[in-house]
């Protein structure tokens, strides 16, 4: 048996699209820099880019705008993404390694710093001009996920939730509200842990849910640990207790409410996967089937759902062994881990449910969020960082599924080109929130900058 199709078809094709020349200059270092910023002055290119013909996915290159002092690397060069024809995409702040964001109830953009323990407020200015910015928190444990309940602002910091009073743009009174999450300084895991960021997101129901990666690649003893890692932990409201509300969840650091009310998860899944179809390549790791298995996960979740990691894995497969055989993206069924379950008595995956929808294998999508969109309408909208150990990398981009009816329709590029042909990057976007002024914000901690993306008409 010969293995199967090894290429995944891209559903607005970014992998196609990397093809073209979409940079006028080399890559510049990932790192962007704090660069000042100009108030009085609104947006205005540093250099104008000739519109190319549309892709076949229907993308069109667009410069980025970048405002008068924001020109730090990697934008002291004119750079340019595609996106569906009449979006903008403008270089709103610079904030170095930015991450996760979300909008506080005065109109302010948070935005999370993990690296140096802070979280940063972004005021919005007035008529275009580059917002605020201050330090609102510092001194926390690699703070990531932020949520609101009205006026309580919580930050998943490594190795707990804190919650603080949130008025006038400051927040005080921190309290611990769910301690002894892990991180690498929790005595079983003698600092090695390998996903120690965490997401919380207040539910419907006044509940905290909160992810915890794996500790590694491949760690089943994740699935026994207290509290349980890879999963997806619910705190009720008023407790401090997490219970398991998802398990097998291997890093899902995107946790975002659809419209419907449903916990939807992004998640990152492993590396390195074993082939798993009878024949003589059985058992093999084999590069150009890692490089499309498994999918990443998008995925809805009730609770006590598994998504099966580490000993079940999402197939895109149709008929393992015809190469013409496309790749599904959507409700996929799961096949056993050879590595960790190769017999079917660790789990059977033929009892789990299909995975809703899918990214491609090793995309990293992070920062997930539910927009209405214009042109697009309702969907989710979700950072992916891009691989680090694909050949050829898998290209970083916003990305957007449809929503409809309850259902997720197929990933589409939002906004791509961060990467060039040799898979050089000068960005990776890491989430996408909708303001309130209609304009989807964006992270990117390759760049060092906060993107304010909005179509013009």
């Amino acid at each position: 048996m010969t293995a199967p199709r090894l290429v995944r078809a891209r559903r607005l094709g970014l992998a196609g699209a990397t093809a073209l020349l979409l940079l006028s200059a080399a890559c510049s270092s990932d790192g962007g820099s704090s660069g000042g910023s100009s108030p009085a002055s609104p947006p205005s290119p540093v250099a104008a880019t000739a519109p190319v013909a549309a892709t076949p996915d229907g993308l069109v290159q667009t410069a980025v705008t970048v405002p008068a002092g924001m020109g730090d690397a990697p934008f002291d060069t004119p750079r340019s993404v595609l996106t569906p024809p009449g979006w903008t995409v403008t270089v709103w702040a610079r904030v170095p390694k930015a991450r996760l964001e979300t909008w506080a109830p005065d109109g302010s953009l948070l935005v999370s710093l993990p690296g140096s323990g802070e979280v940063t407020r972004l005021v919005p200015g007035v008529n275009g001009a580059a917002p605020q910015q201050s330090t609102l928190l510092s001194g926390l444990t690699q703070p990531h996920g932020m949520a609101f309940d009205g006026g309580t602002l919580y930050v998943a910091e490594s190795d707990q939730i804190s919650a603080f009073d949130y008025a006038n743009g400051v927040a005080t009174g921190k309290r611990v509200v769910v301690p002894g999450l892990p991180d690498a300084k929790s005595p079983d895991l003698r600092g090695a842990y390998a996903h120690a960021l965490k997401t919380v997101v207040v539910g419907p129901d006044k509940a905290l849910y909160v992810s915890v990666g794996s500790t590694a690649n491949v760690s089943p003893q994740d699935r026994d640990a207290t509290p349980q890692r890879a999963a997806i932990l619910r705190v009720p409201a008023g407790s401090n207790t997490p219970e398991v509300f998802a398990r097998g969840v291997r890093n899902g650091t995107g946790l975002a409410f659809a419209p419907d009310g449903r916990l939807w998860t992004a998640v990152n899944n492993r590396d390195n996967i074993a082939y798993p179809w009878p024949g003589a390549q059985f058992g093999q790791v084999l590069p150009e089937y890692v490089n499309d298995h498994p999918p990443e996960e998008l995925a809805a979740l009730t609770p006590g759902r598994d998504l099966g990691w580490p000993y079940c894995n999402p197939e895109p497969d149709v008929q393992p062994g015809q190469a013409d055989s496309p790749l599904r993206t959507a409700d996929l069924p799961f096949t056993r881990d050879v590595e960790t379950n190769a017999d079917g008595s660790k789990l059977d995956c033929s009892r789990l449910p299909p995975i809703e929808q899918t990214f491609g294998a090793h995309s990293a999508p992070l920062g997930l969020a539910f927009a209405d969109l214009p042109g697009l309408g309702e969907g989710a909208v979700a950072g992916v960082h891009g691989s680090w150990n694909r050949t050829a990398p898998r290209a970083p981009e916003v990305s957007f599924f449809p929503w409809s009816g309850g259902r997720m329709g197929d990933q589409r590029t939002l906004v791509g080109g961060f990467q060039a042909p040799d898979g050089s990057r000068w960005g990776r976007p890491v989430a996408a929130v909708p303001g309130p002024d209609g304009a989807l914000y964006v992270s990117d901690d390759g760049a060092g900058a906060i993107y304010r993306v909005v179509r013009s008409n």
